[in-house]
């Protein structure tokens, strides 16, 4: 009989104690430690018999010369699918896939196991949370119930991989989800770390022995992290991420790591009747219907990955009549935001302690990179101004404490990019200029915030009065 273990562990982040306590140092969680009691499975779910424990199994050593093999892909005909996973599945991979309740992942994943079938893969769809009947309604709901995909309703894992064990090895599997599946060899409810952790070992063992690609559902805490040991995102080979807002049509799948593919790489789809449409140009989605006359708006060139995406900033600053004024971000990094604030009022004179400030970027797009500080400031700089920014003006650039503006990466394809959609200049610092080339954009450069108060100041009511008064 296998030794039986008892552990305590975070049921948010996977930390392991040898005694209960109230609060997990790790992830600073109230009432989240479970006892939990386990027998190490091996990954093929057997045991190993009395007189060979201690005792490994001898395996073959190779060196590191020899043909390297490229890894086969199956490219799902998707093609924003294929371009977060790095041009297909890669035979053999695992990829973990996080998204709120109702973002469209089964959505998703249903189109991506009838694409795969449809050039004659077998694809196996295996569902933990619904029945078979309601897989078959979402199918039909969508078009597909002709696509000739396996469909089960099984959450041990152990039955899972005896059944994919049989006939011929799958080229796509879709466990919906991770945390309904179990192991016989653990005893702990599913959902627990050690299940999800366990479960997670058995499906990924089977993968790299078939060479079926497995996709992994998982669930995402209220804070937009996958739920669950973040154990099971080293394990995997990719990790991706499923966002959209409710109030908002499109939804983005971003690549937080691939090992066969670039990370950070999005890609756009649109919630239609039909199911998830492609988006093969969301820049164009992003700035569709903006204002471009109203002050407090402002256009950042940026990159997602490999692609040059435009989205557009808006900022509110208005009197407050509370002591403490507020500030609120959506799509930006809050921090970021008082940081960039700060900046503007040590060295460029701004004065916005006695103002709310809001910022907004438009769609609901979240901006991570630095480069979109520009853009940023712009923005609020034309909201306290009340100056309204070049509609044909696309800005670029970090700040930094300092004032400064900083270059920023992969600036051809940027402007590049704001050339096509019809944008005549741009804003970027000046240190970043050499080097450029020639583009069909005119090119503003700024040493520090100052230029670009300077250059949005000048565009101010006030300004354009006296420069009519003295005209005339």
């Amino acid at each position: 009989m296998a030794k039986r273990t008892s552990s305590f562990a975070c049921q948010a982040c996977g930390a392991v104690y040898t005694r209960w306590q109230g609060r997990c140092d790790a992830c600073g969680g109230w009432s989240t430690i479970a006892e939990e009691s386990a027998t190490a499975p091996l990954p093929g779910g057997g045991s190993v018999p009395r007189g060979q424990r201690g005792k490994g199994r001898i395996f073959a050593l190779e060196g590191l010369s020899g043909s390297p093999e490229d890894a086969p892909r199956i490219a799902s005909g998707i093609a924003e699918l294929d371009r977060v996973t790095g041009g297909g599945f890669v035979r053999g991979s695992v990829i973990l896939l996080g998204g709120e309740p109702g973002i469209g992942k089964s959505t998703l994943l249903m189109q991506a196991c009838a694409a795969v079938a449809g050039l004659g893969h077998r694809v196996v769809y295996i569902s933990g949370e619904e029945a078979v009947g309601q897989v078959r309604l979402r199918a039909e709901r969508l078009g597909l119930a002709s696509a000739a995909v396996e469909l089960a309703a099984e959450t041990n894992v152990e039955d899972i991989v005896a059944t994919l064990s049989q006939g011929a090895p799958p080229r796509l599997v879709i466990i919906d989800s991770i945390q309904t599946m179990w192991s016989e060899g653990i005893e702990s409810a599913p959902g627990t770390v050690t299940q999800v952790r366990g479960a997670a070992q058995i499906l990924i063992r089977h993968a790299k022995t078939s060479g079926a690609a497995v996709i992994l559902v998982g669930h995402v805490t209220k804070d937009g992290q996958i739920a669950g040991p973040r154990v099971v995102e080293h394990m995997v080979d990719a990790v991706a991420s499923f966002e959209g807002d409710g109030a908002h049509h499109f939804r983005i799948l971003r690549a937080m790591k691939n090992r066969f593919g670039p990370t950070d790489e999005i890609g756009v789809f649109e919630m239609t009747g039909a199911g998830l449409a492609e988006v093969p140009n969301p820049s164009a989605l992003f700035l569709a219907g903006r204002d471009s006359t109203s002050p407090g708006t402002a256009v950042f060139a940026g990159m997602e990955g490999t692609r040059p995406l435009l989205v557009e900033f808006q900022a509110l600053v208005a009197p407050t009549s509370l002591g403490t004024p507020r500030r609120a971000v959506v799509g930006w990094d809050q921090n970021r935001l008082s940081m960039l604030i700060a900046v503007l009022e040590t060295h460029a004179g701004l004065k916005l302690g006695a103002y709310d400030v809001f910022l907004n970027v438009a769609g609901g797009l979240r901006i991570v990179e630095p480069s979109a500080d520009a853009a940023a400031a712009a923005a609020l700089i034309s909201s306290l101004t009340g100056a309204a920014l070049p509609a044909d003006r696309v800005y670029i650039g970090e700040v930094a404490l300092t004032g400064a503006l900083r270059p920023v990466s992969q600036t051809s394809a940027r402007l590049k990019e704001a050339a096509k959609l019809g944008f005549h200049s741009a804003f970027l610092p000046k240190a970043g200029l050499d080097g450029q080339g020639r583009h069909d954009i005119t090119l503003e450069a700024g040493g520090d915030v100052t230029d670009l108060v300077a250059g949005i100041a000048i565009n101010t009511p006030q300004k354009r009065k006296a420069q009519s008064a003295d005209q005339g």
